[in-house]
């Protein structure tokens, strides 16, 4: 999910339905092309592979044959899911044996300006950041014997710690790709949207309570991060001079970035369109990622990423030339985290992740790598590589989460799989979306209390409360208005307003506050004296389900 991680929609994983579910299983030797069939009594070919774990259910026909069908099929499908969602636009290329097939533009890139989206306009990936920075890392790897996906963060971030020294000293540039620390889902996500920079998000991650080391899968935008900028430190160098200099130059991937201004400064970009209503998409934000650049800042070209696909697929290698070592880059792909499943039914088959992307196969049982992203503000992305059979697409749009690029994806590997579809992917997958437009904060959907009053006059609330994790909450008044400000220097504000009693109510916003978000600040008064608030928006994680956490404790100070 960004940038699916928590509510600001940096998607964690493909959901494990139909021809792209995720599975477990390690990145193969390609058998395509290369496999004995083998035919049951029932007629059903299968592929054999160099050993039974490799072994497919065959393709409907040849292979070129089936991927040519496929490439042609597809116009008229994005064209169709365009119109049937309102998404204003999308830059779609296909890899297949080495060479970009299909790369194309659809739609608008801003719909103020009907501008059409080209082969050049350039996207914000969100958390499809995430796999093109394990490659990044995995080049650092094979550039630097001394490095490794098994060192501690640590040793290169050495004033960098967690809630828990265990974790802190032995977290490994591998625990935080893998989304094994322990740091819950969300975590940092909110201090980003109130506008701190990734040093304040990093140094206060100390403050932030952990779930269990190495057993629990907690999709962190922060927790890879820290993955990244330890490689960066590594090397001296910040996060966007480690991606531009290690991958994105090398593969020529010219419209490829990962600082906003950079992203700003193009004129040919994609602008993020929100989801207002039914079928509608509006240019209302920008979105800056910088702070968590290697989860969620990269922005590029679907061409520019297909390049990227092909060295992926090629086992790390680039003009016949090996560019990253295929065993480090085979140990991205592996499995290291169980995802989810369902232990109540042991058909459902279990997700998994590897070092920054989905390790999963497709129904008919081949290795599927994939990752999505998305912002709630306006962008949604896919990028999914089958290595058995030298495939990839990459799906780039600047629409809302409402699951166009998954079910460009589906219907593309199904119609090479099936010569058709096995669901009605148009259909379902904008259900799985459509909460990705909910509104939050404890108060949605509360009515305003009849005759609203606070238990006393707006000077009661007035003054500075601080919190070891968001620093000072500062309360001001104005003609009986009452207004917060949190963030650096007070930036991010908000109108505080009665409710009931010394529970009062604000709107908070950003990438995890869709517009309709409604919280309570509920003041704490001993005495005639008010001595706290905890903002309830803020005392836990965005992640959708999470318990308080207590960050969002404030004790006045002043």
């Amino acid at each position: 999910m960004n940038g699916m991680s928590s509510t600001n929609k940096g998607i964690a994983r493909v959901v494990a339905v139909g021809a792209v579910a995720v599975l477990t299983l390690g990145i193969t030797a390609c058998t395509a092309g290369t496999a004995e069939e083998a035919s049951s009594s029932s007629g059903l070919a299968v592929a054999l592979g160099e050993d039974p774990g490799q072994d497919v259910v065959d393709l409907y026909t040849d292979r070129d044959t089936a991927v040519a069908a496929a490439v042609d099929a597809l116009p008229q499908f994005i064209k169709k899911a365009l119109e049937q969602t309102g998404v204003p636009g999308a830059g779609v290329a296909i890899v297949s044996n080495g060479e970009v097939v299909f790369e194309e533009g659809y739609g608008v890139r801003d719909v103020t300006t009907e501008e059409p989206v080209d082969v050049d306009t350039v996207f914000q990936l969100a958390s499809l950041s995430k796999p093109l920075s394990s490659s990044v890392v995995a080049k650092a790897i094979t550039e630097d014997a001394d490095l490794s996906w098994e060192d501690p963060v640590v040793e290169y971030l050495p004033d960098f710690a967690l809630n828990d020294p265990y974790v802190t000293e032995h977290g490994k540039i591998a625990d935080y790709f893998s989304h094994r620390t322990g740091i819950p889902t969300g975590a940092g996500d909110e201090l980003e949207d109130i506008g701190f920079d990734v040093d304040y998000i990093m140094a206060h991650m100390n403050q932030i309570p952990l779930a269990s080391f190495r057993d629990t899968y907690q999709y962190s935008n922060f927790g890879l991060t820290v993955g990244g900028e330890a490689v960066a430190a590594s090397r001296g160098q910040t996060w966007a001079e480690t991606a531009q200099e290690l991958l994105f130059e090398p593969l020529g991937m010219t419209s490829t970035n990962t600082v906003h201004d950079e992203f700003l400064a193009v004129d040919d970009r994609a602008e993020m369109h929100a989801r207002t209503g039914e079928g509608q998409y509006e240019q209302l934000f920008d979105r800056n990622a910088d702070a968590e650049a290697p989860a969620g800042g990269v922005a590029s070209t679907a061409g520019d990423v297909a390049k990227w696909m092909n060295m992926v697929l090629a086992n790390g290698e680039v003009d016949g030339a090996e560019f990253i070592d295929p065993l480090v880059l085979a140990k991205t792909y592996s499995a290291h985290s169980i995802m989810g499943g369902d232990a109540k039914n042991l058909t459902t088959r279990t997700s998994h992740y590897g070092f920054g992307t989905n390790v999963g196969a497709t129904v008919a049982g081949r290795v599927s790598i994939n990752h999505s992203g998305a912002y709630g503000w306006g962008t949604a992305t896919n990028a999914t590589m089958i290595p058995d059979l030298n495939l990839g697409i990459v799906v780039l749009t600047n629409g809302a989460p409402s699951g166009v690029p998954e079910m460009i994806v589906s219907e593309f590997v199904d119609l090479v799989q099936f010569g058709e579809e096995t669901r009605p992917w148009m259909d379902l997958w904008p259900t799985v979306f459509e909460h990705f437009a909910d509104p939050a904060g404890d108060l949605v959907g509360e009515e305003v209390p009849a005759g609203a009053a606070a238990a006393g006059p707006a000077g009661d609330y007035v003054g500075t409360y601080t919190s070891p994790y968001f620093g000072n909450f500062v309360v001001t008044e104005e003609n009986g208005t009452l207004t917060g400000a949190l963030g650096p220097e007070g930036g991010y504000t908000f109108e505080i307003d009665p409710w009931d009693g010394d529970t009062l109510s604000f709107v908070p916003t950003g990438e995890n506050a869709l517009p309709g978000s409604l919280s309570s600040a509920v003041f704490v008064r001993e005495g005639e004296q008010i001595t706290g608030v905890t903002l309830t928006y803020f005392n836990k994680f965005p992640a959708k389900g999470q318990e308080p956490n207590g960050l969002g404790v404030f004790t006045r100070a002043g």
